[in-house]
């Protein structure tokens, strides 16, 4: 991301920019079950790169309703925003060249980098616990070591979001290392104020991206880890993605 020196670079302007710069399609990324094109997109002396998912593009699963990936994208986003946690890259839904999609800031990260070798590495223990609960709550049904990012920044991001927020059980992981462990405080504490802000326009942002009983599927979900205080424990069935990077 480059930006002119009068320009403040803060997650607003992030946001802005992904949603209404002009959108320029480079190619597309490989490795991807569905349409995931780089773009360049540049605004009022912003300029950047972004991942775009157009909806059409998407393939059909039998198990999602069909055109709702990009949705369940920006919605992971909202959830991670609403815990204040900074997993999740800016991501947005927008028209583009081939129609609405998602464009989420594309992450410069270390491309030998996963999950796997953030744990062996050390240092990101606290973001990996955070997103053990997030996935948790956003019902992760892909969650592979290769979908966490090293950032060229230090940090972990986590992509890759589209079969997500399912009504029904779904979540699948490489991440249970927490599993029967009580919550972190901070942890409970977010989830805690989640659950008393997810009223009005906030809840009205997710459920123009989810329908009805995904919403109350997400409430669940979240009273349950509230209630319970720790990292649920691997229900019975198919409960690891493969493959696992």
């Amino acid at each position: 991301m480059s930006e002119s020196p009068s320009t403040e670079l803060n997650i607003a302007n992030v946001l802005a920019l992904l949603a209404q710069g002009d959108l320029d399609v480079q190619g597309m990324l490989p490795w991807s079950s569905n349409y995931t094109l780089l773009a360049t997109v540049r605004s009022n002396g912003l300029q950047g790169l972004a991942v775009y998912k157009p909806r059409r593009g998407e393939r059909p699963l039998w198990d999602f309703a069909r055109g709702t990936l990009c949705q369940r994208e920006v919605a992971a986003y909202l959830l991670n925003a609403a815990l204040g946690w900074n997993l999740v890259p800016p991501t947005v839904l927008r028209d583009g060249p081939y129609g609405i999609g998602s464009v989420q800031l594309f992450i410069d990260a270390d491309q030998e980098a996963h999950l796997f070798t953030m744990q062996k590495e050390g240092g990101f223990e606290s973001a990996i616990e955070q997103l053990a609960v997030f996935d948790v709550l956003a019902n992760n049904a892909d969650r592979k070591s290769g979908h966490c990012l090293k950032g060229n920044d230090g940090r972990l991001w986590a992509i890759d979001h589209g079969i997500c927020f399912h009504a029904e059980p779904k979540l699948r992981t490489v991440l249970w290392d927490y599993a029967g462990k009580p919550l972190r405080p901070d942890i409970l504490a977010d989830l805690r104020a989640l659950r008393s802000n997810l009223t009005g326009s906030m809840a009205d942002m997710f459920e123009s991206l989810l329908a009805a009983d995904e919403m109350r599927a997400l409430r669940r979900r979240l009273d349950r880890l509230i209630d319970t205080g720790k990292h649920p424990d691997p229900g019975p069935g198919r409960n690891i993605p493969w493959p696992p990077v």
